[in-house]
């Protein structure tokens, strides 16, 4: 399947599984893992609308963020307590050197899903005692330009451990962003943009009891 590229201000539902249907999450440290790493590498780049990571596989709905929106990749890499923290991006105040802002590079988004694949993949290998690939291919990105397919896409990824047969309702799961539409705490979830698609929270409760009828997306839908 031709992969779409990633272009500023538009929304993509990005997934991707486990080599041979591999669990790919095996224990709550892989979970906060992969988030944490997700934290670093594309929360810098990208507004995230819903996702739900399963054992065997992930899903994203994202909004590439515009180009003036994306900071500049951070050039002080010494004081990085680690690797990931050099793909945190920073916007220079008007005290910054001009001539070290022509030398600034912006984060390319499609790279950094990339880096963070890659860097889940070594720390999982490594904690695994195993070698090779653990994603299929490179992940996957459909473009979506239809409010409809938007808020069909939160449904269907919210609701992935239930199609799945994990939970009975989605709220048992822990590793979705449905409760952190519902939640009042602070959160880097685009919350009243998802609440905004379904009017309400209530209203986003009733529309994820049903795990049936995901009206024209079946392109969008993976196993």
């Amino acid at each position: 399947m031709k992969q779409e590229n990633l272009e500023y201000g538009k929304f993509y539902h990005i997934y991707n599984k486990g080599v041979g249907s591999l669990n790919i999450f095996r224990t709550n440290d892989n979970y906060l893992h992969f988030l944490n790493l997700y934290d670093a590498y594309i929360n810098p780049v990208a507004n995230t609308f819903a996702w739900c990571l399963m054992p065997n596989h992930f899903h994203f709905l994202v909004r590439i963020k515009d180009e003036d929106e994306i900071g500049y990749l951070n050039p002080d890499n010494k004081t990085a307590k680690d690797a990931d923290k050099k793909w945190q991006t920073f916007f220079p105040d008007k005290n910054y050197e001009e001539h070290k802002i022509t030398d600034l590079k912006k984060p390319v988004p499609y790279r950094l899903f990339g880096h963070l694949f890659d860097a889940y993949a070594k720390a999982y290998n490594k904690s695994c005692k195993r070698n090779g690939n653990l994603f299929e291919k490179s992940f996957n990105r459909k473009l979506v330009d239809n409010e409809r397919y938007m808020k069909e896409l939160v449904r269907y990824i919210n609701n992935n451990p239930v199609k799945h047969g994990f939970v009975e309702h989605t709220i048992e799961y822990p590793w979705t962003s449905y409760l952190s539409v519902l939640s009042d705490k602070v959160t880097k979830l685009e919350r009243e943009q998802v609440l905004l698609w379904f009017d309400d929270k209530e209203n986003f409760k009733y529309c994820h009891k049903s795990t049936d009828d995901y009206t024209g997306i079946d392109d969008f839908i993976i196993d």
